[in-house]
């Protein structure tokens, strides 16, 4: 393996609900290598499987428990004064509601300048040049966005800002978290063909956060399937596709738009979601996802299982033991 530009080291965050409420780990155990070369590795699971939650860890909102994330070999959450500005140069964000991004009463422009001015610490005579390169980028121009405000805005033209806003400090990694579940089916595709293009033209590198496994196959180079705060299956997106091997993987699969017949009859009952189930599995002894596998065995409920290799996917399942 090259250089890396993120890893993550065991990473857990507990999260607590009420004074003596239920704690789970909505982060646990989490361990992510990425080289430092332009992919699109997408992290995918249901509502509550922790996709955010990690999300917010790698840009330094939340900070863990235990473990670490280092960013090209610096641990982001111990990073002051220029270390911290460099950081946040080189790791921009594009969130799911577009509109919520940005404040009603101000001018989406003036964002465009803020970032520009006191983030990119681009020269005042380049600015607007600056900004107007970047919004063509996205298909926008300087005469359609300035002097506006964000309700002025379609949300697919208003989520293009966010990108474009999001470029100016010529990032090398971009975190996309849902950014197109908010948007209409035709303007899904937009968005992520200019990720992919972003990712050839200018070299950039996308952690993409989604439940919606079309948009993941379509763009991603990798993938890493989330349950519970655990990772249980990560690696190519071409040979997770083609052969799930995590019962939970499986069952994604078949709530895809176009599940294989096969799959149905056996995972039917897996689906069914219920907030007891979901406290229970939290706070399991072994495998989070044994009340709901029709592999189970003895060992499943009582051993948390470790991380296997199979044919260059990593999955943390006790079937693949002894492959």
């Amino acid at each position: 393996m090259g250089e890396l530009l993120l890893k993550l080291n065991n990473v857990v965050k507990i999260f607590r609900y009420g004074l003596f409420g239920f704690e789970f780990r909505a982060i646990d155990n989490v361990s992510l290598s990425l080289e430092d070369k332009p992919f699109i590795f997408t992290v995918a699971g249901e509502s509550g499987s922790g996709k955010t939650t990690l999300a917010r860890i790698i840009l330094g909102v939340h900070v863990p428990e235990y473990g670490e994330v280092l960013y090209k070999g610096k641990n982001i959450h111990t990073l002051k004064g220029s270390d911290a500005i460099w950081f946040r140069r080189e790791v921009q964000a594009v969130f799911q509601d577009p509109y919520a991004t940005f404040n009603p009463l101000k001018k989406v422009y003036d964002y465009l300048y803020e970032t520009a001015k006191n983030v990119a610490k681009i020269n005042e005579d380049e600015i607007e040049s600056s900004i107007e390169d970047v919004l063509k980028r996205v298909g926008l121009s300087l005469e359609k966005v300035k002097g506006k405000y964000p309700s002025e805005f379609s949300g697919g033209e208003l989520q293009r800002v966010a990108i474009a806003r999001a470029l100016i400090t010529k990032p090398r990694l971009i975190l996309a978290d849902e950014p197109v579940s908010m948007l209409d089916a035709s303007l899904r595709v937009t968005i992520v063909n200019l990720f992919k293009q972003f990712k050839d033209d200018l070299k950039l590198s996308f952690i993409y956060i989604t439940h919606d496994l079309s948009t993941a196959y379509y763009i991603s180079d990798y993938i890493a399937i989330m349950y519970r705060g655990w990772i249980v299956e990560q690696g190519p997106v071409d040979k997770i596709f083609t052969d799930p091997l995590h019962p939970y993987t499986q069952t994604l699969m078949m709530s895809a738009p176009m599940p294989d017949p096969k799959w149905r009859e056996r995972w039917l009952k897996a689906i069914k979601l219920t907030a007891t189930i979901e406290e229970r599995e939290f706070l399991a002894k072994g495998c989070k996802y044994a009340s709901r596998c029709p592999y189970v065995t003895k060992k499943c409920i009582e051993q948390v299982p470790p991380e296997f290799i199979v044919n260059g996917v990593k999955v943390k399942c006790w079937l693949y033991e002894n492959k």
